[in-house]
Parts: C-alpha cells; sequence; structure tokens
C-alpha cells in the first residue's frame, strides 16, 4: 500500500515539476488566467467523458458535501495557480520555490494545531533536509544568492497561495467516500466556475492573451497531466499514507521541474542539482523511514 503511494506521489510531482516548464512554454502564447480557465475547462470536458455515469452514481452521496468540495477546488486548485502565475511577475522563481518548500512544515503545522497530529524529531529533521534541497536548487549551487533576496508584493501572493494549498492538502481528510471519477469531476467543475472572475479580469483589463497553436498544445498538457491525472493520484497519495507524509513529496517538484528543463529546454546540468536530488530523497527517506517506525509502535 505504501509503496503505491510513493509511486502515485513521485508521478504527481513529475508531471507538476512539467506544469513549470509548459509555464516557461507558455509565455506569449497564452495569458495567465486564461490558462487557469482553459486548463480546468479541458479537464472538466475530458474527466465529464470518463465519469459522468459515476457522478450520477455518487450525486445523492455528494450533495451535502458541496460547500466542502466546492471549497477545496478553489482553495487548492484555482486560488493557488493564480496566485503562483501572478506571483512569479513580481519576484523571482528562487523566492517562489524556496516559499514552496514550506508547505511540508506548514502541512505538519495546521494538522498538530487542528487535529494533534504528532511527529518525530527524525521527521522533522528530514523535512528540513528536503528544504535545504530544494534552497540549492533555487540558488543554483550559491547560498550568497539568498543572502541578496528581497521580499515584495509577489512574495506575499505567494505565501498566501502556501497556506491555501496546504490547508487543501490537510482537509482532503474531510472529502466524502465517493469514487475518484466523482470526486474529480465535481473539483474540475468548481476550479472553472471559481476561475472565470479572474479570466474575465484579465480580458477587461486588456492584458489577454487567446491561445495559438502552441498555447492550446500547452493547455491540453496541463489539462490532462498537471490537472486530472496529478491531482487524482496526489489525492490517492494522500488517502494512503496521510497529509503529513503526502505533503513532504511538493518538495520535489522544483527537482523534476529543474531535470524536465535539462531534458525539453536545453538547460545544463549541474554538479549541484545532484547533490539537491540526494538531499530531497534523503530527506524525504528519512522522514518516512520514521514514519512507518512510528506507525509499526502506534497502530492505531
Amino acid at each position: 500500500m505504501q509503496n503505491s503511494a510513493y509511486v502515485f506521489l513521485l508521478l504527481t510531482t513529475l508531471f507538476w515539476g512539467g506544469n513549470s516548464v509548459a509555464g516557461k512554454l507558455a509565455v506569449g502564447h497564452i495569458s495567465p488566467m486564461i490558462l487557469v480557465t482553459l486548463r480546468w475547462l479541458l479537464s472538466l470536458a475530458v474527466l465529464t467523458a470518463i465519469g459522468w455515469r459515476q457522478f450520477a452514481v455518487d450525486w445523492p452521496r455528494m450533495r451535502r458535501h458541496l460547500p466542502l468540495l466546492c471549497a477545496l477546488a478553489a482553495c487548492g486548485f484555482t486560488f493557488f495557480n493564480v496566485l503562483f502565475y501572478t506571483a512569479l511577475i513580481y519576484t523571482t522563481a528562487i523566492n517562489v520555490s524556496i516559499e514552496q518548500a514550506g508547505m511540508p512544515v506548514l502541512i505538519i503545522l495546521i494538522n498538530f494545531l487542528l487535529f494533534r497530529f504528532r511527529v518525530s524529531w527524525l521527521q522533522l529533521v528530514g523535512v528540513l533536509v528536503t528544504i535545504v534541497g530544494v534552497a540549492i536548487t533555487a540558488c543554483h549551487g550559491d547560498p550568497r544568492q539568498l543572502l541578496s533576496l528581497g521580499v515584495n508584493v509577489g512574495d506575499g501572493m505567494m505565501l498566501i497561495a502556501v497556506v491555501l494549498y496546504s490547508g487543501y492538502t490537510v482537509f482532503l481528510r474531510f472529502k466524502p467516500d465517493i469514487h475518484w471519477k466523482s470526486l474529480m469531476l465535481a473539483l474540475a467543475f468548481f476550479s472553472f466556475v471559481t476561475s472565470l472572475p479572474f479570466a474575465w479580469w484579465e480580458i477587461s483589463t486588456g492584458e489577454v492573451i487567446f491561445p495559438d497553436l502552441a498555447g492550446w498544445g500547452i493547455s491540453f498538457y496541463v489539462a490532462l497531466f498537471p490537472s486530472a491525472i496529478a491531482q487524482i493520484l496526489y489525492i490517492r497519495g494522500n488517502e494512503l499514507i496521510g497529509g503529513n507524509r503526502a505533503g513532504l513529496f511538493i518538495n520535489l517538484v522544483p527537482i523534476f521541474g529543474t531535470l524536465l528543463s535539462v531534458v525539453i529546454l536545453g538547460e545544463s546540468f549541474e554538479a549541484y542539482h545532484g547533490l539537491a536530488i540526494v538531499l530531497v530523497l534523503g530527506g524525504i527517506w528519512l522522514a518516512e523511514h520514521s514514519s512507518r517506525k512510528l506507525a509499526a509502535r502506534n497502530p492505531a
């Protein structure tokens, strides 16, 4: 069961890493808010085609959970991506990567404050090791860059995005017990609906770039892989090993994003990339090893 969760979460972060590359490729081909809206419209179309029968079966159980599903979709999918894309306009990719690395710590903190979930010191050490790995990736192996980082409105946006996705991860435990097709169909619908005001704002301010051929290709990729498939796998991984442990895998996103940039965008692979990969994977292994020992001592 745990091995399956690891596979699901590795694929999730691989697809999310691909989303970073897609975001770079999207510049000039489609504007951010249109991309957010279009990715969920296309995801909704795919999920409707494969899941509408199951949705009809699960509807009676889903009806009373609609406010929760709307909140999960808005916070975890729409608002996070809107803030993420907008933050990159005002701040650096280094800042965003480091701030995003705070998610596992925040997930652990929220779980402790609300539900008194405890973690071992070894788990915390594992989390910190992964954050160091992300920081090395973000500063390109030169820690002096971290000292020169400024803080601006983009950083504030990204911190809000981190809080929203951490809350989404924690509150997934309250989702209704329904088939994944029905769950994702509902989340995609609410994500599309809540993204419409942002698309309207972008159009009304004249900042819109409607997709060209490349923009459509990028939209289909982010709709299928980072949006639909990755979110399904993340939800399942969360079910199998819990939010604290699943959230730790998020720190693999900048690692996969870097590796995919090397392969797809032709960027160079440096020694610090290898060190960062070792640290992130080592930190995850350390935290997971401690979690399994803790679970063995406390089966309940």
